[in-house]
């Protein structure tokens, strides 16, 4: 019997069960049979996709396209404002078992001093803009894995996304080390392989049956193109347009080249030319002028436009829209905030979580974003007052997220009472006393007695 004769009769013995052509009138019929059965495939790619050069060549839009895109007034104020939603945020290096210390641990000031300068040169708010920008533009961020000769982590430098082309096995998967995973075009040519250990590639948004990420730029193209053109035309009008709108009616007598010269003389003046359409224009006696309605240069399809925008982008169309009613609006600022930062936050962290776990091995540590502080003068108040009561901050640690100078004895974290304040340190020392002598009194009354020792005394 072949190798595989057995296997071969068993799926015969399904193929008849299952697709038994004698089942009756108007049955499922028998499937065709796979003339080379292959593995299943993750994503249907073109043919020879490997060997076309462009990145997302096989997509609708196209790299340069969606950069150019990104570049429209409304899209550019959305992306800049996540960008800068996103500096302001803190972090640290955390353990990922809140009961673990980290009071002496070296390799978190350690991890902490790559993540400061990820790339040795840029601060890490100015190096987590720029991957935000290709990530938000072309959902397509990428970096590159420096290792020194060990083999050990040393630098993330940010490659642009645009010129990284994806390749896939036989599978649609992605190939694994050693071979190419990766290629980087350079004007037109391969520039170098890169395998997932050299490149870290990380869009956001995958969807089904497509190798490259689905940005929220690439989202609202058509309304981004209306808009695109909607600007184009009230540019226009401050350009190239004829002020007041409407239509001439020649004198009687005239012939189509007295209309022409008229009109090329009467455009040539107020074309591009502000001031001059500001002015009292002689015409020849007998023209009639018949006025257009001009139409609005912003109305509600602006509004919409923007409010399009964005929702896509997670942010309060409040600067666009006419005023509402001041609680609501805050409320809608705090809620697009809150929503629209939460996935790039954990899409950062997945990333973090994975350079500081498998590259920097410290599968125990985490990246942590801190909360934002509360801007409100009275909130903020209220808990630092209840941080100082409690102890969980010092006066100096107030006074230093402040911009004041410190002051002797505010380094010591104190528990406001009633009527006394009493220091951490000295609760700490109460308690390291008592639980001694609770120990030894342990010990007293677990020692054996000596019968002896009672018949001398």
């Amino acid at each position: 019997m072949p190798s595989g004769g057995a296997r071969t009769s068993l799926a015969d013995m399904a193929w008849t069960v299952t697709f038994d052509p004698r089942n009756g009138v108007f049955g499922p019929g028998r499937p065709l049979t796979p003339p080379q059965p292959e593995p299943p495939r993750v994503i249907d790619f073109r043919v020879g996709t490997n060997t076309f050069i462009t990145p997302r060549g096989d997509e609708g839009f196209g790299f340069p396209a969606l950069r150019a895109f990104a570049n429209v007034e409304l899209v550019r104020l959305a992306i800049e404002t996540r960008k800068d939603q996103m500096e302001r945020l803190d972090w640290r290096i955390k353990p990922r078992s809140k009961k673990a210390k980290t009071d002496n641990d070296d390799r978190i000031q350690k991890i902490e001093k790559f993540w400061r300068k990820p790339d040795g040169v840029t601060p890490f708010s100015t190096w987590l803009r720029t991957s935000l920008e290709d990530l938000l533009a072309i959902d397509a961020p990428s970096f590159e894995k420096r290792r020194n000769r060990s083999g050990n982590l040393i630098g993330l430098d940010i490659i642009p996304g645009d010129t990284v082309k994806l390749l896939v096995d036989m599978t649609g998967r992605r190939p694994l080390p050693p071979a190419p995973a990766y290629q980087q075009i350079i004007k037109g040519r391969v520039w170098c392989d890169l395998t997932t250990n050299d490149l870290l590639y990380a869009p956001r948004n995958i969807r089904p049956n497509h190798m490259y990420g689905f940005g929220p730029v690439e989202q609202i193209i058509v309304t981004i193109n209306t808009a695109l053109r909607r600007q184009a035309a009230q540019l226009s009008y401050f350009t190239e347009g004829n002020v007041p709108q409407g239509t001439l009616s020649a004198p009687e007598g005239w012939t189509p080249d007295n209309i022409k010269e008229m009109q090329d003389w009467f455009e040539a003046k107020l074309a591009g030319n502000t001031a001059e359409r500001q002015k009292l224009i002689w015409v020849p006696f007998g023209t009639d002028y018949n006025a257009f309605k001009d139409a609005p240069l912003k109305d509600e399809f602006d509004e919409w436009l923007a409010r399009i925008v964005c929702y896509c982008f997670s942010l309060p169309p409040t600067p666009f829209i006419k005023q509402m009613n001041r609680a609501t609006a805050q409320t809608a600022d705090e809620s697009a905030l809150e929503e629209g930062n939460e996935p790039l936050k954990l899409w950062w962290k997945r990333i973090a979580d994975g350079v500081i776990q498998d590259d920097l091995g410290c599968p125990d540590l985490e990246w942590g974003w801190d909360k934002p502080i509360e801007i409100d003068p009275k909130v903020q108040n209220e808990m630092e007052d209840a941080n100082l009561k409690n102890g969980s901050a010092t006066i100096n640690e107030v006074r230093d997220a402040r911009g004041q100078a410190p002051i002797a004895g505010g380094d010591v974290a104190r528990i406001y009472l009633p009527k006394a304040v009493v220091a951490l340190e000295s609760i700490d020392a109460m308690n390291d006393a008592q639980a001694q002598a609770q120990a030894k009194a342990a010990e007293g009354d677990n020692k054996p007695s000596n019968p002896d020792e009672d018949g001398e005394e």
